[in-house]
């Protein structure tokens, strides 16, 4: 019994041993696999940061390009505007070069029109004075005519020498003088009056007048003559430029108020006159002169929407580019 006891003893102590060495050996197994899985959570949150800063280089890269290009965009995009921009100068003075050329012909046209209404006028005068000669040439043959007796009469001298002729025929030749010198100047009197009738002047005659002293500056006279005109004949064409260069010659005498009512004058009576666009134009001009901005952008898109050929449309593009910005 005394040799078994020590025997139960150790058995009994190697169990306890082993019973708690075995959970002690499980505790440090968890522990490393724990500190395992928390390196590879550490080794894979390092890669994800890795991953990320090579992914945000990528980005700054790729911003940076992008950055670079809007640069020379913008820097190629200012290029062209100001390309655009000296373009539209150019085009704008061009177009005011060949408005102006084109205005000079109109100026020219109309001067050579009046050179020729005078002409034609000089010309109907002449034909006026040959008409009216034609009755005096057609009643000279009876003037003519009746001399015959006077030189007949005449043929007496030579019998002058007998005395007994010269009393016969004194009393036969005295009448004939008196019968033909009254007969001359009568039909020459009754038609020198009927051929001397004044004749209106028309309204091409009044206008070639008109335009003859505006080409010359004559302003004031000028200002008469179209007002005559357009009082004259009201519905003819001629006195739609007739109020076109009324318009003109208010707006040179810094008159712009009476500009715009003649300009409105051609524009609402005479629709279809060449002068209109030109009109929409310069009443636009005048009304910027008076500040009136809105009425002048309304005027210069009504002559756009209305003239977009023409052009005075390419100079309303223009001005309407500069005063919309």
């Amino acid at each position: 019994m005394s040799r078994s006891r020590p025997l139960h003893l150790a058995a009994a102590a190697l169990l306890f041993v082993g019973l708690t060495t075995l959970p002690a050996h499980a505790v440090n197994k968890d522990m490393v696999q724990l500190q395992t899985q928390i390196q590879q959570l550490q080794d894979a949150v390092a890669r994800l940061q890795q991953s990320n800063d090579e992914r945000m280089g990528v980005l700054k890269d790729l911003v940076q390009q992008t950055a670079d290009a809007v640069n020379k965009m913008s820097v190629a995009v200012d290029g062209m505007k100001l390309q655009m921009q000296n373009s539209q100068d150019a085009l704008s003075t061009k177009s005011d070069q060949v408005s102006g050329q084109i205005q000079s012909l109109n100026d020219t046209l109309d001067e050579l029109k009046a050179r020729m209404a005078r002409m034609e006028k000089i010309l109907n005068d002449v034909q006026g004075q040959q008409q009216s000669i034609i009755p005096i040439l057609n009643s000279l043959p009876q003037s003519t005519g009746t001399p015959a007796p006077a030189t007949t009469g005449t043929q007496p001298n030579p019998p002058s020498n007998s005395p007994a002729t010269t009393p016969d025929s004194s009393p036969f030749q005295s009448p004939p003088p008196t019968t033909t010198v009254p007969a001359g100047p009568k039909p020459t009197a009754a038609t020198k009056p009927a051929a001397s009738k004044p004749n209106a002047a028309s309204a091409k005659d009044l206008y070639n007048v008109a335009y003859g002293d505006y080409i010359a500056a004559r302003n004031p006279l000028a200002t008469s003559e179209f007002t005559e005109l357009a009082l004259a004949y009201p519905d003819d064409n001629l006195s739609g430029n007739a109020y076109f260069y009324l318009g003109e010659i208010n707006r040179s005498t810094a008159k712009p108020t009476a500009a715009v009512k003649n300009y409105d004058h051609l524009i609402e009576h005479f629709p279809d006159n060449v002068k209109v666009p030109a009109a929409h134009l310069h009443k636009a001009e005048a009304m910027l002169s008076m500040k009136q901005i809105p009425g002048a952008i309304r005027e210069l898109q009504a002559l756009i929407q209305r003239f977009p050929n023409s052009p005075e449309a390419a100079q309303a593009r223009t001005k309407l580019a500069t005063l919309t910005h």
